[in-house]
């Protein structure tokens, strides 16, 4: 009887895919995940230069490169797109990851409309202009390409404080929302992935704790026990998102966050 041999299918085989805030969290963990799962290129984006520059090294320069740009700077979208595509030929995935938190106890009544602005010009503007310069791109290369942008279970949900959070992710769905039904005729797929509160180096800064300490702040937001959210987890959901697995699924907002929605 011959002896079976097991073989893994590299979901990214020879795909060429850009990830924004890929320097650390849950865009760095994505970015290894894509080149392991095969991806010939994942071009890190970040304002992170020395860190955006360490990950691209460690995972190796013959499959991953970094290119400074903020997204807030369509101009440094629009560059990194091009660039991308003049010097690996085409886009076939935008993890459109870049935003900024915010602990804002802000409530309608009281809102800081300069603060606002700043949430907006990241989270909104910013991604805005990745769906668009990627779609672009996808468009004329006539690649069935696929975007997901990093959402957050706040853009369902309301909340009692920091509105202005709230607001830029709730946009972000009317923004894939849109976007999905736009492409489809193109054949480009356009979905978000919205985890809950996890410890990343963001989510450590802003509320002052080390790794540990955050992961025993956010253990609670879930009902699902025995798992805590990491940023391979969400990772996996982009890579789901991204690959062939989800090739009938377009305008979804897949959750990630261990069964906190159904409660709100």
């Amino acid at each position: 009887m011959a002896e079976s041999t097991s073989i893994t299918t590299l979901r990214l085989k020879n795909k060429i895919a850009i990830v924004t805030g890929g320097a650390s969290g849950i865009g760095e963990a994505t970015a290894r995940l894509f080149a392991e799962e095969g991806a010939r290129m994942v071009v890190i984006a970040d304002v992170q230069d020395k860190l955006g520059k360490e990950v691209a090294a460690s995972i190796g320069g013959e499959r991953c490169s970094y290119f400074h740009c903020d997204v807030a700077e369509e101009d440094e979208v629009q560059s990194l797109v091009q660039s991308t595509v003049k010097a690996y030929g085409q886009l076939d995935i935008m993890f459109s990851n870049a935003g900024i938190g915010s602990l804002s106890k802000q409530r309608v009544a009281e809102l800081d409309m300069s603060q606002l602005d700043k949430l907006f010009t990241v989270n909104v503007r910013g991604m805005a202009a990745c769906v668009k310069h990627a779609a672009r791109a996808m468009v004329e290369g006539r690649v069935r390409g696929s975007i997901v942008c990093s959402g957050s279970v706040v853009g369902s949900h309301g909340s009692p404080t920091g509105s202005d959070y709230v607001m830029s992710k709730h946009a972000v769905l009317g923004l894939m929302r849109s976007a999905s039904m736009q492409l489809a005729e193109h054949g480009i797929r356009v979905n978000c992935v919205s985890p809950n509160g996890l410890a990343t180096p963001l989510t450590c800064k802003l509320i002052g704790v080390n790794e540990e300490e955050a992961r025993e702040v956010f253990r609670n937001y879930a009902r699902l026990k025995g798992v805590v959210l990491t940023p391979k987890e969400v990772a996996n959901a982009v890579l789901f998102l991204v690959s062939d697995d989800s090739a009938f699924v377009t305008g979804l907002d897949l959750v990630v966050d261990g069964g906190f929605s159904p409660g709100h």
